[in-house]
């Protein structure tokens, strides 16, 4: 099943053990004046251990001015080349291929990260951002090309084997490419040959520089998604441009900062949603191509080589997910691959914060060497209560540590909350978590007992070393009037099939659960209204999900009132207040409650001073995000 995937290949004369890369990701590990630290080598070192052909690193500054995020590596100055050595050194150590990515942000960045103006083809501010950008002079530009091939040469020294040149994702060389950002009417702007002219002339200056052997990479958005930007066919042609330049492959990604939704894509997307645009470009040149876009399995990986639509494929979040996913791949163990999920949680959720990168279902992802499982000098007896995601996440690391560990779930199956998160249209793929999670334990011969709930009596009589407490959260209920009439129902038991809803159903709760509820039940027919106390609805939803929901929201008509008190239910009709004013819905079947939950932990006092080490994560703590729970498990694992 797995052949083209392990074929060699070459780009320019760098031969690649095989077809699987990662993609430059902004991880923010790096210190501020652009040299790379050891959490940033470890990262790369645990992606080079796991066999993949080629590690790009993330975007890398050309100019301090160009950056686009404070904690970001740089190769604009020699005295940064010697943590880059370090690192290309590692990497190399495992049999490692690795290119750095360079970049310049253009007017995707700010005064706060650079301490300048923005600088652009045009002094158009980009959507996304606060800031006007400054027009660059002709001198300017031909000085950034300069230091293009300067960063190239200094990557070269420091050990790379390649050099990818970022022309995409609406940075600096987009913004040149594309009319939705350059205005410009003279040799850089206007027509399709001007707009192409910066990027030709960095490729120009980095090769050479570099010499005619060392490969260059360019990167580049084949479809932004905007009005009056980058379609197929101009990229076609650029493409072709880039080729004859002296680019020795073509990485086709889509989207800039206004349609990040598309840069880095949530579970809504399809797998391989871009590879059509990669084939496009593969049928212009002759050089290699790399497809990147929601493939998280090295099955859709092979069958997209195997349809000839591109030679390299990209897998970025699932090398976050899984850095050894080619070794698994290759020793034909797809069933413990750890996959990623789509939730963007960790990786371009947090990056959008300013805070550094990690990864939902690996906690280890950044923390190489602080959440290195060790086994453990004692063998203990560790109980676990609740089978949810932060349960099963505390038995597998610490079984793997080596402890007798027992789980006790009060449910007859495992997953808890995170089986009903996957209910809702385009969150399926969180049972892939459940699934492998599920695999884990009984590989590691952890104990489960279902249909159990832990208790007093049981640690009495067992009297474990440890007991890590994750029974989760339970429904918040209101205090409304008609509440607990019979055709009011929890979001929870509608998504887990224990309650059937009649045709027309008012969702109180505009939350991610309320909200997923009514996009579930109006993708399945029915009437849906939300109502939701404040201005908005998934107010703290990750972006890129949040769009692609609302949008799954207005085309199956669900009538969304904001800023709304309800205040009575009544058999057939609600009550809400807005803006002062009464207002009843009526010839309503079913009230779906979801407004939030609490946690739901009793045990956790019913046994302080009974057991030499307890310990509380995820929901059962606070609630919060997987995100939280899962790394809060992991930490429990290491630490009994």
């Amino acid at each position: 099943m797995l052949k083209k995937v392990f074929e060699p290949i070459k780009i320019g004369n760098l031969q690649l053990k095989n077809r699987l890369v990662v993609p430059p990701m902004v991880t923010n590990y790096c210190n501020t004046d652009g040299t790379v630290t050891e959490r940033y080598i470890a990262y790369h070192e645990a992606r080079a251990k796991g066999g993949w052909g080629l590690i790009i690193t993330e975007a890398t500054a050309v100019d301090e001015r160009g950056k686009g995020f404070h904690n970001m590596a740089g190769l604009w100055s020699d005295d940064q080349m010697e943590s880059h050595s370090r690192l290309t050194e590692r990497v190399h150590q495992h049999g490692g291929k690795i290119a750095v990515q360079l970049y310049h942000a253009g007017r995707q960045t700010g005064s706060h990260i650079t301490g300048v103006q923005p600088v652009a083809p045009s002094p158009i501010k980009d959507p996304t951002m606060n800031e006007t950008p400054r027009e660059l002079t002709k001198e300017e530009i031909k000085e950034i090309i300069e230091k293009f091939g300067d960063a190239a040469l200094r990557a070269k020294k420091a050990g790379y084997d390649a050099v990818e040149i970022h022309g995409g994702h609406g940075y600096l060389i987009n913004q040149f490419l594309s009319p939705f950002s350059n205005k410009r009417t003279d040799e850089y702007g206007g027509t399709l040959m001007n707009r192409v002219r910066f990027a030709v002339e960095i490729i120009e200056n980095v090769r050479k520089k570099v010499g005619k052997h060392f490969p260059i990479l360019f990167r580049i958005s084949t479809v932004e998604f905007v009005e009056g930007g980058l379609t197929i066919e101009d990229t076609k042609v650029i493409a072709r441009m880039l080729e004859q330049a002296g680019a020795d492959a073509i990485h086709c990604s889509t989207g800039v900062y206004k349609t990040m939704m598309y840069v880095i894509q949530p579970a809504a997307v399809p797998h391989g949603f871009s590879v059509s645009f990669a084939a496009e470009i593969k049928k212009v040149v002759s050089i290699p191509v790399i497809a990147v876009g929601r493939i998280n399995d090295p099955l859709i990986a092979e069958s997209v080589l195997l349809s000839d639509k591109a030679d390299l494929i990209s897998m970025g979040r699932a090398a976050l997910a899984d850095p050894e996913l080619p070794n698994k791949a290759k020793e034909g163990k797809l069933d413990e691959i750890l996959p990623c999920i789509g939730c963007v949680q960790g990786c371009i959720g947090r990056l959008l914060k300013g805070l550094d990168i990690c990864c939902l279902v690996n906690p280890s992802t950044g923390k190489e060497k602080e959440f290195a499982v060790e086994p453990a000098k004692e063998k203990k007896k560790v109980f676990v209560a609740g089978g949810g995601i932060a349960g099963m996440q505390s038995a597998i690391i610490a079984a793997k540590r080596g402890h007798e560990v027992h789980l006790y779930e009060k449910g007859d199956k495992l997953g808890g909350q995170w089986l009903l998160a996957a209910v809702p249209p385009s969150k399926t793929e969180l049972n892939t978590l459940t699934i492998w999670l599920k695999a884990q334990l009984d590989k590691l011969g952890v104990h489960v007992h279902l249909k159990t709930e832990l208790n007093e009596n049981i640690i009495e009589n067992e009297n474990p070393d440890a007991v890590i407490i994750a029974t989760g959260a339970k429904p918040f209920v209101p205090n409304i009037s008609g509440v607990n009439l019979p055709e009011v129902v929890l979001a929870q038991d509608v998504l887990a099939g224990k309650k059937d809803v009649g045709q027309s159903v008012v969702v109180v709760g505009g939350g991610l659960v309320g909200a997923e509820t009514a996009a579930h039940l109006a993708n399945h027919g029915k009437k849906v209204v939300i109502i939701e106390m404040q201005k908005e609805i998934v107010k703290d939803g990750e972006p890129a999900v949040k769009y692609f929901l609302l949008k799954d929201l207005q085309e199956h008509n669900v009538e969304i009132i904001t800023s709304a008190t309800v205040k009575e239910i009544k058999q057939g009709s609600i009550t809400f207040e807005k803006d002062h004013v009464m207002k009843e819905i009526r010839d309503v079947d079913n009230v779906v409650i979801a407004v939030g939950s609490k946690p739901e932990n009793t045990l956790a006092d019913k046994l302080q001073g009974k057991v030499e080490k307890l310990i509380t994560v995820g929901d059962a703590l606070k609630v919060r995000k997987a995100l939280e729970a899962m790394e809060e498990g992991y930490r429990a694992g290491l630490a009994v």
